[in-house]
C-alpha cells in the first residue's frame, strides 16, 4: 500500500478544557496513569530534541525517569551527543506518543544537571547490568565494533562482581522544567483538539485551544 494511502481515523475520545487540570503537570500525570493503566509497551519513552551550536537539531528516544512539579527527569552520560548540545545551548523539547490512545504530549522547556546525589540515589536502583553499562558505554563516541563494547564490559563483570558499582563521575540526571505543554488528542477528520499550557511570568498557567 503507498503511503499516501495510510491513514485512520482518531475517535477513541476527545479534550475539552473543562476536562483539564489547570497545573499541567498534574494533566501529564493523570494522561500518564492512564497509558500505565492501558498497559502499553514504553509509556514512559519520550522523544528528546536538542540543538547544536550551529542550529542542527537532533532527536533520540529516551526513557522518562521521574515527574514532579518542578519537572521531568531523564539520565544519560553527560559526554554524549545531547549532552554536549545541552551545555551550548540549555534548552530541549520532549514529545510522548500513545498510540493506542490517540494521545500525544509536546513540551519544552530549561534544562538542568540534577544534584549529584539525586542522580546517585538513581543508579542505584538500576539493574547491575545496567549500572555496569554505564561504565562500558562512551556514548555516541566511535568504536572499533561491537567486539571492543563487549571486551570493556567483560572487563568492568571482572572488576565489579559484586553489586558495589560506583556511579560514573560522567554519568547523571537532567530536569526539565516545563514552559509550554501541548496535549493532542485525535479525532475524526483531522480536527483534533490541541489545548496548550504556557507558563506566564508570574509562574501562572494560561491555556489555549490551537486549531488542528
Amino acid at each position: 500500500m503507498p503511503l499516501a494511502d495510510l491513514r485512520r481515523e482518531y475517535t477513541r475520545a476527545g479534550l475539552d478544557e473543562r476536562d483539564l487540570n489547570p497545573d499541567p503537570v498534574q494533566q501529564f500525570q493523570k494522561w500518564l496513569n492512564e497509558a500505565l493503566a492501558a498497559e502499553l509497551r514504553e509509556p514512559n519513552a519520550m522523544v528528546l530534541a536538542t540543538v547544536s551550536p550551529d542550529g542542527q537539531p537532533s532527536t533520540r528516544t529516551v526513557l522518562l525517569k521521574g515527574v514532579e512539579t518542578r519537572g521531568f527527569s531523564f539520565f544519560t552520560n553527560y559526554e554524549s551527543r545531547k549532552a554536549r548540545q545541552l551545555i551550548t545551548n540549555p534548552r530541549a523539547a520532549i514529545t510522548f506518543l500513545w498510540v493506542e490512545l490517540e494521545r500525544q504530549v509536546n513540551i519544552e522547556g530549561r534544562v538542568t544537571k540534577l544534584p549529584r546525589e539525586e542522580s546517585a540515589a538513581y543508579f542505584k536502583l538500576r539493574p547491575r547490568g545496567s549500572r555496569l553499562g554505564a561504565w562500558a558505554s562512551h556514548q555516541s563516541e566511535v568504536i572499533a565494533g561491537r567486539g571492543a563494547l563487549e571486551a570493556r564490559m567483560a572487563e568492568l563483570e571482572a572488576k565489579h562482581p559484586g553489586d558495589d558499582i560506583p556511579l560514573p563521575p560522567n554519568w547523571g540526571g537532567y530536569l526539565l522544567t516545563p514552559e509550554r505543554i501541548e496535549f493532542w488528542q485525535g479525532r475524526p477528520s483531522r480536527l483534533h483538539d490541541r489545548l496548550c499550557y504556557t507558563q506566564q511570568k508570574a509562574g501562572s498557567w494560561i491555556i489555549e485551544r490551537l486549531s488542528p
